[in-house]
């Protein structure tokens, strides 16, 4: 039986590293190139993602890897119901402008849906951790404290992307919760900050790849969160080509649905195991 809380702190350490990697590629500088799809990768991604690759099969041998450099490269293993998704960096188009809100981050899908996750920011050093069923936690280098939620007030504070933030989300918050208070975030810290009780509501009205989502998911269900897909029932993992069509998550509270605001998709679908 798999030890839930032993490996939490394996993939945090795990994320900690892969960060110094990140760091180091940063003072020794590096070039931006395109991927198949146009969007921006660079060495720090793949060392990043080398690093938790080797330190993922000596926590959890035979436990498969989806990893998001590994799939762009056509490299995607044979997985059952447990497996890991990783995305090494997320918010690449911040960190190449010389941001501060990019991610390191690995979560564990259990019968799809995330079971535990972090989220590590290398240039802030703080991290985000959390096991659904045992609580989330924030390390910002004085050790861990744990974090929650916060209950939905008068006032709502929404906290969206900095660089996709379009006109059906702008829409979906209006119906949603009226007028609201506006965090913009990069990459999965939105999960974090929502997680931690900084905001109430994260729309998504774009689509996303199932790394970019898992651990920022897993540590806001384990602080009372709730991530529904946009049909309103909760979002799942293991669709055709790991991409999820939108999503809106929020402090606990059941938003309202958010397909009707949204482009046609071709994604979507079921992916059976073991492609």
């Amino acid at each position: 039986m798999m030890d839930h809380a032993r490996l939490l702190d394996d993939i945090a350490e795990a994320a900690r590293e892969a960060g110094e990697a990140i760091l180091e590629v940063v003072r020794q500088g590096f070039d931006v190139e395109a991927k198949k799809d146009s969007s921006p990768v660079t060495e720090a991604d793949r060392a990043a993602e080398l690093f938790i690759l080797a330190a993922l099969a000596r926590a959890a041998p035979g436990v498969p890897v989806i990893a998001e450099e590994e799939v762009a490269a056509g490299r995607i293993p044979a997985h059952g119901d447990t497996y890991f998704l990783v995305e090494p960096l997320d918010g690449t188009k911040e960190f190449v402008r010389g941001g501060d809100d990019y991610t390191v981050n690995i979560g564990l899908i259990e019968s799809g849906s995330p079971k535990l996750g972090v989220v590590f920011a290398p240039a802030t050093g703080r991290i985000h951790g959390g096991c659904v069923g045992a609580g989330a936690w924030l390390d910002e280098g004085n050790g861990r404290r744990a974090i929650r939620t916060r209950q939905r007030g008068a006032q709502i504070t929404a906290v969206a992307s900095k660089s996709h933030l379009n006109q059906a989300t702008v829409d979906y918050l209006q119906e949603a919760v009226g007028t609201c208070d506006f965090v913009a975030v990069g990459s999965s810290l939105k999960f974090c900050i929502v997680a931690e009780g900084g905001a109430d509501i994260y729309p998504r009205a774009s689509p996303t790849s199932e790394w970019d989502t898992a651990a920022g998911h897993a540590i806001l269900l384990a602080a009372g969160g709730l991530v529904h897909g946009p049909d309103g029932s909760p979002l799942r993992y293991g669709k055709q080509a790991f991409l999820n069509r939108a999503f809106v998550a929020t402090s606990g509270w059941e938003p309202p649905a958010l397909d009707r605001f949204l482009e046609p998709f071709s994604g979507g679908g079921d992916l059976s195991a073991g492609v």
